[in-house]
């Protein structure tokens, strides 16, 4: 009887890590938590702007991931494939959409992503000092808290304003406030969908893997350098470059869902007399 070696998982490949590293590297330079992390990296510490967003993002990769890979159990592979296929050829449409509408390089859509940041973070600060700067609450300043406004607020948001106010006192305000509005800025978006699906029809590890090391990417040289880096890089073919990415990558999941299907279907029978 010839025994054959175990043959390693397709699913632990290369592949994976690169296509889930190219997935957020061309989805997020130029998105709004790139921006939230370049202007914050310019009022703040570059290396606790970069702690603060770097956890987020690795956090938030982790539960995007982990959500994929819970939908095989509740759904075939043929299924989750199909709906990976389906959502990455919507936002490559979307993109490419985007990226023709775009002029020149892009500057008006830079300058867009760029001003909602900057209106984020002057309204995450007010709110979480009640106008008082950052540094001055991290020397210890009470924060003044009107009665009327303490009527507005209801008892969940107060719960999370006193667990933002311990955490600021602990790991410091810039710190939490890098990561709540990268971690606000990115649920939802684009590239955690696009996680989720990776997740759905990858292996897990590999995916948060890939996807970490691309947040990584992406933070730092938004940390470094984003504001110039978004004047001199092309906005509009960076999306497009990730439109044909994403349009690459839903006919794959959908070229695999078939060939699933068509094995699933296939009932192939022994010769007689064979074991």
């Amino acid at each position: 009887m010839s025994t054959q070696p175990p043959t390693v998982p397709t699913d632990f490949s290369a592949e994976t890590l690169v296509r889930s590293f190219m997935t957020i590297i061309l989805s997020e330079i130029g998105d709004k938590t790139f921006f939230i992390a370049a202007i914050l990296s310019m009022r703040h510490p570059r290396l606790v702007v970069f702690l603060g967003a770097f956890a987020s993002l690795a956090l938030m990769s982790m539960l995007s991931a982990s959500l994929g890979h819970i939908l095989p159990t509740l759904l075939p592979k043929k299924w989750t494939q199909i709906m990976a296929g389906v959502l990455f050829l919507v936002f490559g449409s979307k993109m490419v959409m985007e990226g023709r509408e775009m002029e020149g390089k892009g500057r008006e859509k830079v300058e867009e992503e760029m001003r909602e940041a900057e209106e984020e973070i002057e309204g995450d600060e007010f709110e979480a000092g009640g106008g008082i700067p950052l540094e001055r609450i991290e020397e210890g300043e009470a924060v003044p808290s009107s009665p009327n406004a303490r009527k507005q607020k209801n008892l969940g948001w107060s719960i999370a304003e006193g667990v933002r106010n311990f955490c600021s006192l602990i790991l410091g305000p810039v710190f939490v406030q890098s990561f709540v509005l990268t971690f606000l800025g990115e649920w939802g978006d684009r590239s955690q969908i696009a996680t989720i699906a990776l997740g759905a029809a990858h292996n897990v590890y590999l995916v948060t893997l890939g996807t970490v090391l691309g947040h990584t990417c992406c933070t730092a040289l938004a940390v470094v350098g984003g504001r110039y880096v978004s004047s001199k890089i092309s906005v509009k073919h960076v999306t497009l470059g990730g439109a044909a990415l994403f349009l690459i990558f839903g006919v794959i999941y959908l070229y695999d869902a078939l060939a699933t299907s068509a094995e699933e279907f296939s009932m192939p029978i022994s010769p007689a007399g064979e074991s």
